[in-house]
């Protein structure tokens, strides 16, 4: 019998760039293996235009994404929480601290598109790690 799937939340402070390309990569590549999703502890009002065009790049849209705050139902019923470096201010994790990972990444918010693909990028291969060892 299989296991049920795994929920990943990626939390950071906006949810506008690197928690959304998170749950874009963990979703692409975790098809029928886990389930992701993104929240912000302080939401932006859109995603990040540079997140969009690098996600465009690997064939991923995010454009019909929208910022959403951090609800308590998915970080209860979440089997990993990953932080993107941001320590998630104005969140208290400590009943989930045995699931909660920070990848300590670099805020892309403002900087320009080259960065933002070197986010992407790690972003990417931490996502592939993580459904490794999740559905491993």
């Amino acid at each position: 019998m299989r296991e049920p799937m795994k929920k990943v939340l990626f939390v950071c402070v906006g949810n506008a760039s690197r928690s959304q390309m998170a749950e874009a990569f963990a979703n692409h590549y975790g098809r029928g293996k886990i389930i992701a999703s993104s929240a912000g502890t302080n939401p932006a009002t859109e995603i990040d235009p540079n997140a969009v065009e690098v996600m465009k790049e690997k064939g991923i849209d995010i454009s019909g994404r929208k910022p959403k705050p951090i609800d308590f139902n998915e970080v209860s019923t979440a089997d990993v929480i990953v932080t993107m470096g941001c320590g998630a201010e104005g969140f208290c994790p400590a009943t989930f601290l045995e699931r909660v990972r920070d990848w300590n990444l670099d805020d892309p918010k403002g900087k320009p598109i080259e960065f933002v693909r070197k986010i992407r990028d790690e972003i990417e291969e931490k996502v592939k790690a993580l459904i490794e060892e999740l559905s491993g």
